[in-house]
């Protein structure tokens, strides 16, 4: 037999996911459930916890416990690389999103320090460049609104960076069209990247910086970006909030088969 506190989570779920409770709805206060017969006050307590750690409700003080939003931004995967977005126009890959998500947008929204670091063993196999070389790091923190979605801190070696717009600690993107663009002026047109993801449990200081709720994971993504001839142009890290986004792919299925009748 279930605790009485985790039958009261389970109820007042089930209205969450009805509907019976809309997003940013405020759920009764704990001294109405227990004036309600719901049980005592750590029961109710325990129960509003457990919706906390689902991520279905966050609490804070001054505002009670309130439901959360469940549409999260897509997160394009292929398509908010088309260089038709950034070489020909303004929309760098966190505008790409917003707007396949149908939101608003402002480009001050996304922040960003530069500075010159040593590569750590990742960065420096990533780049190419020995362990302890100087690099330039990009980080950057996005918000929609007021509240942060991911940071994205993109490690480039000096020699393709120095003295351009990419090393410019504005905020915003890093000038019309973005990195990307800054990229292809100097002589290094992006032309494919690998991408890698895996969620894991956030550090304190991510906690903190992203205000995610109790028992929110993250999704970090490495993402390395190649020039044609396989020059290695820049290598990013981002923490990305696992319950605001949701990661989208298109892309064409391969027939390796066919490929190798091909080339006969």
């Amino acid at each position: 037999m279930a605790p009485k506190w985790r039958d009261l989570a389970d109820r007042l779920a089930e209205q969450i996911r009805s509907g019976e409770y809309a997003p940013g709805a405020q759920l009764p206060q704990i001294r109405d459930l227990v004036e309600a017969g719901e049980g005592s006050k750590e029961t109710v307590h325990k129960a509003f916890k457990a919706l906390e750690a689902e991520g279905l409700v966050t609490s804070t003080r001054g505002h009670g416990t309130v439901v959360r939003p469940r549409a999260p931004l897509k997160r394009l995967g292929i398509s908010r690389y088309d260089k038709a977005k950034w070489r020909d126009g303004d929309e760098v890959a966190f505008i790409a999103d917003r707007v396949a998500s149908g939101r608003a947008y402002k480009r001050n929204e996304q922040t960003q320090t530069v500075s010159r670091v040593q590569a750590d063993s990742l960065v420096a196999e990533r780049l190419g460049v020995p362990v302890g070389s100087e690099v330039y790091a990009r980080a950057r923190l996005v918000k929609e609104g007021t509240q942060p979605t991911h940071t994205l801190t993109s490690y480039y070696r000096p020699e393709h960076v120095e003295g351009t717009r990419i090393v410019d600690p504005t905020p915003g993107p890093a000038g019309r069209g973005g990195g990307y663009r800054v990229l292809y002026d100097a002589g290094y047109e992006i032309d494919h990247m690998r991408e890698a993801l895996f969620a894991r449990i956030p550090t304190a200081d991510e906690v903190q910086l992203l205000q995610l709720p109790l028992g929110e994971p993250v999704v970090e993504l490495h993402r390395t970006t190649f020039t044609a001839d396989g020059t290695v142009v820049e290598f990013a890290v981002g923490i990305h909030s696992a319950s605001r986004f949701a990661w989208e792919y298109d892309f064409k299925v391969p027939d390796s088969a066919q490929d190798k009748k091909g080339q006969k």
